[in-house]
């Protein structure tokens, strides 16, 4: 099954097994599913008191920190090292302190009390819950603002979902760092079945995500799936409530919050195909920051850089966005001296979808998700994305 090749390069810690198992680690789940590999997802090696330390700061921190409003910025600590940029949500919280956490245990000079700074962003993408991604034209909806503030100079660094940064940087921003990656499987949720294909027809799905949409939409066309949006405790509290009968998000994200045990299915690449660079967490800075980028280069996880990589090199030549559903994933095969790519695109409607799969050296990712989404963009014609668009 694709969704359990050699994946140990941004799972987490994999090890060969056949029976029924479990998601364990930080985040001590309980959902349980059947697969060829046992993946145990330790959210990078991370010990578990400083994981649920994480959680904490995040389940408070939008309240205690300043700057979320509007497109304000928390002043600079004029003490502070290193300000860190980032989104309000608790999950992107808990990126920000992890971030933290690991700037303090490479450097003993920022382990000191006031030495790093969180500054909360708010973005259009967190300000325009009822309006769907794709309406809102897609591109950096969640990374402009903190684009902007790092420019002025407000905040030195800035911690991203590695799937909201668009595949352009602004001038003047790089990035160069990415910690290891978590589970790259969507999960469903649900309580009325265990499984996609539990689901009765004409359930209603909710989702914000057109590449999940059309993807569940190929395999039933009578499911109906609405936009649906909101952090993962909302969207999870709408779930209870009976808003839908049915929701998908990222593992990554459910493991990183403790909030496994509201897993229904962990769903296998073979059967949904993950968002390209999803449970990966970037780090950008300045352009030339010499010490910012000292200290990034101390947190970046090269395999998680690699196949993240080659995915955005197969959006960027697709031209995707939020407009677009396209999938891509990539994993390191070989001890990883090789990778392997498979991607997708569809219609919205799913009534049409066309994958592609490519291998190669390693160190020619950014090369080998380049020439899967050419191969992709001449298959499927120049009027595709213009009918997706509609």
């Amino acid at each position: 099954m694709a969704g359990v090749r050699e994946r140990s390069a941004f799972v987490g810690n994999a090890a060969a097994g056949s029976a029924k198992s479990s998601v364990v680690g930080a985040s001590e789940a309980r959902c349980e599913w059947t697969s060829t590999t046992r993946v145990l997802v330790a959210c990078g090696g991370k010990s578990r008191h400083a994981t649920e330390r994480g959680r904490e700061h995040a389940a408070g921190g939008a309240l205690r920190m300043q700057g979320g409003g509007g497109d304000s910025v928390e002043p600079r600590n004029p003490d502070a090292l290193v300000v860190i940029g980032t989104r309000g949500s608790p999950l992107a919280l808990w990126q920000a302190h992890e971030t933290e956490r690991c700037l303090k245990e490479a450097f003993p000079e920022l382990a000191k009390e006031g030495a790093i700074q969180i500054s909360v962003i708010n973005t259009s993408g967190d300000r325009f819950l009822e309006t769907s991604l794709a309406d809102m034209g897609g591109k950096g909806l969640f990374t402009k603002e903190i684009d902007a503030a790092q420019l002025r100079g407000d905040v030195d660094i800035a911690v991203h979902s590695m799937k909201d940064v668009p595949t352009w940087l602004p001038e003047g921003i790089c990035l160069p760092c990415m910690l290891e990656r978590e589970d790259t499987r969507d999960v469903l949720l649900s309580p009325k079945a265990k499984s996609i294909s539990e689901l009765p027809d004409g359930a209603v799905i909710g989702s914000a995500s057109l590449r999940r949409k059309s993807q569940l939409l190929a395999k039933n066309s009578t499911f109906k799936v609405v936009n649906f949006r909101g952090n993962l405790q909302t969207r999870i509290r709408k779930l209870n409530e009976g808003v839908v009968d049915a929701t998908m998000l990222a593992c990554a994200g459910l493991s990183r919050m403790g909030m496994m045990e509201h897993a229904s299915q962990i769903v296998e690449w073979d059967e949904m195909l993950p968002a390209v660079a999803q449970g990966a967490i970037g780090i950008t800075c300045r352009t030339g920051d010499e010490k910012m980028l000292k200290y990034l280069a101390a947190l970046n996880h090269q395999d998680t850089l690699t196949c993240v990589t080659a995915e955005r090199a197969f959006l960027e030549a697709l031209d995707g966005s939020c407009r677009t559903p396209i999938a891509g994933q990539a994993w390191l095969v070989d001890g990883g001296a090789r990778i392997e790519f498979r991607g997708l695109v569809a219609r919205p409607d799913g009534s049409e979808v066309h994958e592609v799969e490519r291998s190669g050296a390693a160190e020619h990712a950014e090369k080998i998700g380049r020439e899967a989404g050419a191969e992709l963009k001449a298959k499927i014609g120049s009027d595709f994305f213009a009918v997706a668009e509609e």
